[in-house]
């Protein structure tokens, strides 16, 4: 018997040496996806760095003009992708939110300069904001319905809307862009405090406010809840159906504020303001650490993939690179990033959709 006890602790011993190799294994591949988005940020701020010395000796970090265009070109992109991780964590998706902006940012126009002929310029603004958020909201309101009470596939029912949107931010528009005459609006859009761009500076706020609902309200856990287990979800009580409509429309309501935001930049509002966008949400999601299978994704992740994307776009122009080039980078980047979240989600046991 004491033998037989000898032989079976002799057993578990080598036995257990193998399973921490392989929960180290785990853990490791875990924190590369986590940490993906800051990971390739990194890289390529070093890799532009040297590009930058070996080509005209200057610096690309050291310059905070480059900074300041970089979170600039981020500001549109991750506005939307904010929207768009609520939504991707759930499981779904929104392809409505380029044309949305673009409509909110008519809309915004519109409104600034009729409400500029009644009242201050800087109540004009607040008007104009308001309204885009509101005619936002509306399209958000229907894919939520859609969605939610007659059981459309978020794709399907968000690609309705966005040809709904997009006529509509056209017709507004008179097919042609809108011009604002508010000089308010104009520094909104590119004034600075302390050498920050107030678009940057509302973003950062947005951003934080829309990290502490994900993370810490009952509404964030929610959300995780529905995109891990539906099912689950709904037998602890969750309902689903009021959560995916207020969830479409927090998501375009984010797509308005990017569209009254861009407004202010360019002091127009026009209706194909965020066509180019809506892949750049997606991507800024999944390279920041969203599975497209849903249950997972952070704000903080959202933002570094935003980042990503802008540093390639920004760094391949400062480079005088060929703008084409931005395509090849981004995607690369977007399938490393899926090969990783697929290894994670092998090495973690989770199951794989085919």
């Amino acid at each position: 018997m004491t033998i037989e006890s000898t032989d079976v602790r002799e057993a578990v011993h080598h036995v257990a040496p193998q399973a921490d190799h392989g929960d180290q294994a785990k853990t490791i591949v875990n924190r590369i996806a986590q940490l993906r988005a800051w990971l390739f940020l990194a890289a390529l701020i070093i890799i532009f760095e040297v590009w930058a010395w070996i080509d005209f000796s200057g610096t690309f970090v050291g310059s905070s003009f480059n900074w300041q265009s970089v979170a600039v070109f981020a500001v549109a992109p991750l506005l939307l992708a904010i929207g768009q991780t609520f939504v991707i964590i759930t499981g779904g998706i929104d392809l409505s939110m380029g044309f949305i902006m673009g409509l909110a940012a008519v809309v915004a126009a519109h409104v600034t300069n009729l409400a500029g002929v009644y009242m201050p310029f800087p109540f004009a603004v607040l008007v104009g904001v308001m309204a885009a958020l509101m005619a936002a909201a509306i399209p958000g309101a229907i894919n939520g319905l859609l969605i939610s009470r007659l059981n459309v596939p978020p794709f399907i029912g968000t690609l309705g809307m966005f040809g709904v949107a997009r006529g509509a931010a056209f017709l507004l528009a008179g097919g042609t862009t809108v011009p604002v005459k508010n000089s308010f609006f104009a520094e909104l859009g590119n004034g600075r405090l302390f050498g920050v761009p107030y678009l940057v500076l509302v973003t950062i706020v947005f951003a934080v406010i829309m990290h502490y609902i994900l993370s810490q309200t009952r509404f964030g856990q929610h959300n995780y809840a529905i995109g891990a287990n539906a099912q689950a979800a709904r037998r602890a009580g969750i309902n689903i159906k009021n959560h995916l409509l207020r969830l479409y429309i927090l998501s375009a309501v984010c797509a308005g504020l990017g569209g009254a935001l861009y407004a202010a930049r360019f002091t127009a509002g026009a209706a194909q303001a965020g066509e180019p966008l809506l892949l750049d949400s997606v991507a800024a999601v999944v390279i920041g650490g969203a599975s497209l299978f849903g249950g997972s994704g952070t704000i903080a992740g959202t933002v570094a993939g935003a980042l990503v994307i802008a540093v390639i776009q920004y760094g391949l122009v400062f480079m005088n690179v060929e703008p084409f080039w931005q395509f090849i980078a981004v995607g690369i980047v977007i399938i490393i990033s899926v090969l990783i979240d697929q290894a994670q989600r092998r090495f973690s046991g989770a199951k794989q959709h085919e």
